[in-house]
């Protein structure tokens, strides 16, 4: 099987036709950590799955595929519906809709609707289910909850759901850790592959545990925006509208003097053209 003409096949029929249906259903402003280029980033993910599953001779059906980029696309399509623990249940009624506009039969692509409905189920009980799409898709969407992208996607959807900063810090730390618990049980068989995440595991596992130990003293709203809580303190406000990210990020020096919060929306931008060049 020639994944890289399989891959390009896939894009060619599909890609532009899904981004197209996103951008007319989602809201960029309204949680914009998981718009289109979260979506992008998780089908390249997917991809480099797929090539250590083949090469692991753990996939069966190379079709998976044509299905895989339509779940990678669609999964969190929801969001713009309810940023709540139901986008999956709305992003699968999105889907529908996606298949229908394209005379695309619903009975050919019910693993893709299933991965949908339950790629956020971090206990990972429905993975038990015979469904490899379901296990690339809910891995390839935890690979891109981690490192600096994920400190910031974490952080706008535990807020958006009104959260309260002072215990998102110990709540994403145990999330997180579930995801790479299962990342590792799923990778044991590729040290590389392991060690290649856990680095970006561990820039957002510190940085939230810096943060836990901060927020107990710090004031929010001062107007002074220092250490790990002064960079949530600046991504609550781009969530409020009061500055734009992409600003912060070219600037972050004309938000905050703090070296933590330069460090950060330097990484953050570093991170996010990169992966988006990959």
């Amino acid at each position: 099987m020639n994944l890289t003409v399989t891959f390009e096949s896939a894009e060619l029929q599909f890609k532009q036709i899904l981004e197209e249906f996103f951008v007319s259903v989602y809201d960029e402003k309204s949680l914009a950590s998981h718009g289109i280029e979260h979506h992008r980033r998780v089908w390249n993910f997917a991809k480099e799955i797929v090539v250590l599953f083949s090469e692991q001779n753990l996939i069966s059906d190379p079709t998976i595929v044509f299905r895989l980029i339509i779940a990678c696309y669609l999964h969190d399509i929801g969001m713009s519906v309810d940023p709540g623990i139901r986008h999956g249940h709305h992003s699968k009624d999105l889907c529908i809709r996606f298949l229908d506009n394209n005379l695309l039969d619903k009975s050919n692509y019910q693993d893709v609707l299933l991965a949908i409905e339950n790629h956020d189920n971090k206990e990972y009980k429905t993975s038990a289910v015979n469904n490899d799409l379901l296990t690339i898709l809910s891995v390839a969407d935890d690979l891109d909850a981690l490192g600096f992208i994920g400190i910031y996607r974490y952080s706008e959807i535990y807020l958006t759901r009104g959260i309260n900063p002072g215990e998102i810090g110990h709540l994403i730390r145990e999330n997180a850790s579930k995801r790479f618990e299962n990342f590792v049980k799923i990778f044991g068989f590729s040290e590389e592959f392991v060690r290649k995440h856990q680095k970006r595991y561990e820039i957002l596992d510190n940085f939230f545990s810096e943060y836990s130990n901060q927020v107990v003293t710090y004031k929010f709203g001062t107007g002074h925006p220092v250490g790990y809580c002064g960079v949530i303190e600046l991504l609550i406000d781009t969530i409020n509208n009061r500055f734009i990210l992409d600003d912060v990020c070219d600037q972050p020096k004309k938000y905050s003097p703090d070296p933590i919060a330069i460090w950060f929306f330097k990484e953050l931008l570093f991170e996010s053209i990169s992966k988006t060049l990959r």
